[in-house]
């Protein structure tokens, strides 16, 4: 599953030079120049990151991330501020506005997607195409791959999303509609119960390895990936 990273960026140069190294690193790019295009893209399909310039016309980049901390359908989008600012009290001023991270221009490609990775691992980990390990299950992104006890797992894209998740948010309860957000997206315009089928395949999927009982039913609340108390024999 590919993270969608908002270039907000008014130097058209710059922003080229972003988008490319951001699809080159196997992420989805939208760009913006100004506050108001942000908003747009935003309205129409919520990033799960933003790389967000200092300086921009009109509204500044620092008055910006206040404004999408203080949303509540973007107060947890992640944000890594770049800026040609480098006095200590400018990165004390655009962290404190709501920045998870700073970069300086000039900064080298490499640099900036190491970045980008290190705050999508914290803030969005389900897109991250590092493998995963959870109780006796191995997944891989970048192979879209899962296997246990040595056994590859076949199942559908939209169970492999789904067991992503779970296992980069292992313990944690999540109803329907926090599911059908994260997995399917906000855009999406699905039934609820659609989660309930997709579960059941899953689990169908896991059942050959007797991993099934990993993915459990919390009544009343939602679903959850425990691997407690589970024996791997």
């Amino acid at each position: 599953m590919s993270a969608t990273i908002l270039i907000v960026e008014d130097e058209p140069a710059i922003q080229e030079l972003l988008a490319f190294n951001v699809v080159q690193a196997g992420f989805q790019a939208m760009r913006a120049e100004d506050a108001e295009g942000a908003w747009r893209h935003i309205h129409s399909h919520l990033p799960d990151l933003i790389l967000l310039d200092w300086m921009l016309p009109g509204i500044s980049g620092v008055a910006l991330a206040k404004q999408l901390r203080a949303d509540a359908r973007t107060k947890d989008v992640p944000i890594i501020m770049l800026t040609a600012r480098s006095d200590e009290r400018d990165k004390i001023s655009g962290l404190e506005s709501g920045a998870d991270d700073y970069i300086t221009k000039p900064f080298s490609p490499r640099e900036l997607m190491a970045r980008i990775r290190a705050v999508l691992r914290r803030h969005v980990p389900q897109m991250s195409d590092e493998t995963v390990a959870s109780g006796g299950l191995e997944l891989s992104p970048s192979k879209h791959r899962a296997s246990a006890k040595g056994i590859i797992i076949e199942m559908g894209p939209t169970e492999f999303r789904l067991l992503h998740f779970f296992m980069t948010h292992a313990e944690r309860v999540h109803s329907r509609s926090q599911l059908l957000d994260q997995v399917w997206g906000t855009q999406a315009f699905v039934e609820e119960r659609t989660v309930d089928v997709h579960i059941r395949r899953l689990r169908a999927a896991l059942e050959p390895t007797g991993m099934d009982s990993l993915i459990q039913t919390v009544r009343g609340s939602g679903y959850r990936f425990s691997a407690i108390n589970q024996r791997f024999d």
